[in-house]
């Protein structure tokens, strides 16, 4: 304790330029101040200060010795507010942005969270649109690829699965393509990215001498539910994540086709501004995600069959 006491009163020294400014900080004389600077150099066998009737200045080994300082009382600080914030109860409104699609996955994980945690308030935006969370006050958010903003922190979910799915009315009338090439001329339901208006690029895995192959788009828009409803309805094949279609391919209202031919694992991210503190609110959401997001993903999805 007498040398973190030590450590203290050298940085602050140094930080205000006398004993007697970081002894008005300490609560101390300036004579404790300096008698636990020079208890400190004694101890390390080496002079941190040049004092001098009118100032203090840093010697180079205090120079050097006081970056190194700075970052562990910082360190220390860290530590003891995060101590005081986890056990903290959680509270308050916690607002959250997050994928549309995404209403799948938390819906039915919110209820468990929300008794563990009943002072926090859930204010949930479902929108395709890329929120500034710094701007926008926003606390947490979902999202999906790169994320490039260096303001952010992030954890990253389990993977899922982008799936080829069609109805099987849909392939009685046309049947089940086997390999790539066979969905020539088959009717296609694409999704366009709502940011940018782009077509999804359906991820199948094609060998070099693959010939070209063309669908032909039948229905095409920027909400994934609607593209599920479009696949249901007998339109054509659609590109999904697994967790959109788990429900219709367990009840038979969908088949995949093409599995062995897809290599599309999706990724989800957690992301909040990248304060010093995590505050207790945020902290727990984010670990219930960790922990409760696609925790049932390994179930085994009903894959394409012939359809009679």
């Amino acid at each position: 304790m007498d040398r973190l006491s030590g450590l203290t009163a050298f940085v602050r020294t140094a930080d205000l330029g006398s004993f007697a400014a970081a002894g008005r900080v300490l609560g101390l004389s300036a004579s404790a101040v300096g008698k636990a600077v020079t208890n400190l150099e004694q101890q390390l066998g080496v002079r941190l200060l040049q004092r001098s009737t009118r100032s203090i200045r840093l010697t180079e080994e205090g120079r050097l010795f006081h970056e190194r300082c700075r970052r562990v009382l910082d360190d220390l600080d860290d530590a003891q507010a995060s101590l005081a914030q986890a056990v903290a109860m959680p509270r308050g409104r916690l607002r959250i942005s997050v994928p549309i699609v995404t209403y799948h996955l938390l819906v039915p994980v919110l209820p468990e969270f929300v008794n563990r945690h009943p002072e926090i308030e859930l204010d949930i935006d479902f929108n395709d649109r890329i929120v500034d969370l710094i701007e926008e006050g926003v606390d947490v958010a979902i999202r999906s690829g790169d994320l490039p903003d260096s303001r952010l922190m992030s954890r990253t979910l389990r993977p899922f699965q982008m799936l080829l799915c069609a109805a099987p009315s849909y392939l009685e009338r046309r049947g089940v393509p086997d390999c790539p090439r066979e969905l020539h001329g088959h009717c296609a339901i694409i999704f366009r990215f709502p940011n940018s208006g782009k077509p999804q690029n359906w991820p199948l895995t094609l060998p070099p001498d693959e010939p070209e192959f063309r669908t032909r788009t039948v229905f095409s828009c920027n909400n994934m539910e609607a593209v599920r409803g479009a696949a249901i309805g007998g339109l054509g094949i659609g590109c999904m994540p697994d967790f959109l279609v788990r429900e219709p391919l367990r009840d038979g209202r969908l088949r995949t086709v093409l599995d062995k031919h897809i290599d599309a694992p999706g990724q989800f991210h957690i992301i909040w501004p990248s304060n010093r503190h995590l505050s207790p609110k945020v902290r727990v959401f984010v670990d219930f995600l960790s922990e409760r997001l696609f925790s049932d993903r390994c179930e085994a999805l009903p894959s394409a069959q012939v359809v009679a």
